[in-house]
């Protein structure tokens, strides 16, 4: 799906890559019938998130915290943006999952979220790494490292943030993917092997992998790359996710598809991107069963 950090240039979802053809392949009875039950399973997990209303700690950037915080309250989840050293590690521990995003990086804001990580990590709490920019400066690329050294549940950025932070090569102008998502594919699956971790590569094709597996989703719309900070309250929501559906591989695919299918609802009723920043929060909160399995694109 979009965000303000991917690539402009828009593909279609078949003919990319293997794990894109999938959909095309398949006989077309298997293909509405696969579709419902994924469909279902992201409901379900939608449902849990709006019952459970889990405590999603995130410690992001200054740019996404307003967005951030309306959409986890929207999808049911309950945000704590604490970012000062002095509480990070408790308020991790008592959370039921946490988003660390190096958008606006600094060295205070850094030490805050090593510390939120690994007090994470020691409670047994889910939490997701976003590494805006990665690749942009090296004080980020040593903070990413470090931080992604912390058993991350999850790794999601756009195609150069992915490829970047695997050591491969490739590139970015501040936060913006150069490069389309299934040209990380390769650096995807590798740094989901090193870390031992889920990673989502996200774009016009959206690629979820634990290194071994592949799954493409081809919900979203392209105004979401028209407003900042949409994939930034992306990770925080698959952190949300994360709190309520154990396999991490699921949980990001599931938070995936509530975004693309909510992105595609909101740009329909929206005229521009100012309209469509509040109409992206009125359908998450309006996302219902019937929509997700109309819309959902998985394969």
């Amino acid at each position: 799906m979009r965000d303000s950090r991917e690539s402009n240039n828009r593909g279609a979802f078949t003919g990319r890559s293997t794990a894109a053809t999938l959909l095309s392949m398949a006989d077309d009875s298997m293909i509405d019938e696969n579709q419902e039950t994924e469909a279902l399973a992201v409901w379900q997990t939608l449902s849990r998130l709006r019952s459970a209303r889990p405590l999603v700690h995130c410690v992001t950037n200054a740019v996404a915290m307003d967005l951030t915080a309306n959409l986890l309250l929207a999808a049911g989840a309950s945000p704590v943006m604490a970012h000062a050293k002095e509480e990070v590690e408790e308020v991790a521990s008592a959370a039921a999952a946490l988003c660390i995003n190096i958008g606006t990086l600094d060295g205070p804001s850094a030490e805050a979220m090593y510390l939120a990580a690994k007090a994470a990590v020691e409670s047994g709490v889910p939490w997701l790494l976003d590494p805006v920019g990665v690749g942009a400066t090296s004080f980020r690329r040593e903070i990413a490292e470090r931080l992604s050294h912390l058993q991350p549940s999850v790794i999601r950025g756009n195609a150069s943030e992915i490829t970047a932070l695997s050591q491969e090569s490739g590139g970015g102008h501040g936060v913006d993917a150069t490069i389309e998502s299934w040209d990380a594919l390769d650096a995807a699956q590798d740094l989901a092997r090193k870390c031992g971790t889920v990673v989502a590569v996200t774009g016009s094709i959206d690629y979820v992998t634990n290194g071994h597996n592949m799954i493409a989703i081809a919900n979203g719309s392209e105004m979401m790359g028209r407003v900042t900070a949409v994939g930034c309250a992306l990770s925080a929501l698959t952190a949300a996710c994360l709190a309520v559906q154990e396999d991490p591989m699921r949980a990001t695919v599931h938070a995936l598809v509530i975004m693309g299918v909510a992105g595609e609802f909101a740009a329909e009723r929206a005229v521009a991107p100012g309209s469509f920043r509040s109409a992206l929060v009125d359908a998450i909160y309006l996302l219902d069963e019937a929509t997700l399995v109309k819309a959902v694109r998985i394969g």
